[in-house]
């Protein structure tokens, strides 16, 4: 029978529990699993043009669902009177998350599980990087991009590819 002590001087021992808390430090620094817990909060005034005494205008609006994570909210593009566009979260309310992004996507917007992936194959632009995981924000649409292609938004998980919400966008008239 081989003893305990002879089992805690094994270089074989010894090696296996390097590699098992290498292993587990990699493993929490890519999935921070703290977060699930944390909450970030931005609160952003709604754009406007300078100097320029027109409201933006609502030129879309949509509901954001749950998929991977409880997610809630709405989303609405605004069109400046300078012609610029922008993209506003109002009343976010979702997980915190690695590495989470705003894509403005041509996704069909499916409830369940069977949406939490649908986005990762279609056509995006990355508006940028989730500014908090709570409240409301802007994000800046480039000019170039064409609304009329990409209907839809998601909090997307770029680590895990995994939508955390979305909402599907309906043209206002």
């Amino acid at each position: 029978m081989v003893s305990a002590r002879k089992i805690v001087r094994s270089p074989i021992t010894w090696t296996l529990t390097v590699l098992l808390v290498i292993g587990l430090g990699v493993g929490l620094a890519l999935a921070q699993p703290w977060r699930l817990f944390t909450n970030n909060t931005v609160i952003e005034a709604a754009p406007t043009a300078p100097g320029a005494p027109a409201d933006p205008r609502t030129i879309a609006t949509g509901t954001l669902i749950s998929h991977e994570h409880d997610t809630a909210g709405t989303v609405r593009i605004l069109q400046l009177p300078d012609g610029s566009r922008v993209l506003r979260l109002e009343d976010l309310d979702t997980s915190d998350g690695p590495d989470l992004h705003v894509w403005l996507t041509n996704a069909e917007v499916i409830a369940g599980k069977a949406g939490w992936f649908v986005f990762d194959d279609a056509q995006h632009t990355d508006l940028g990087s989730l500014k908090g995981n709570k409240g409301r924000q802007n994000y800046p649409i480039p000019a170039d991009t064409d609304l009329t292609a990409l209907t839809s938004v998601t909090i997307w998980c770029q680590r895990f590819h995994v939508s955390f919400g979305a909402a599907q966008l309906t043209e206002n008239k």
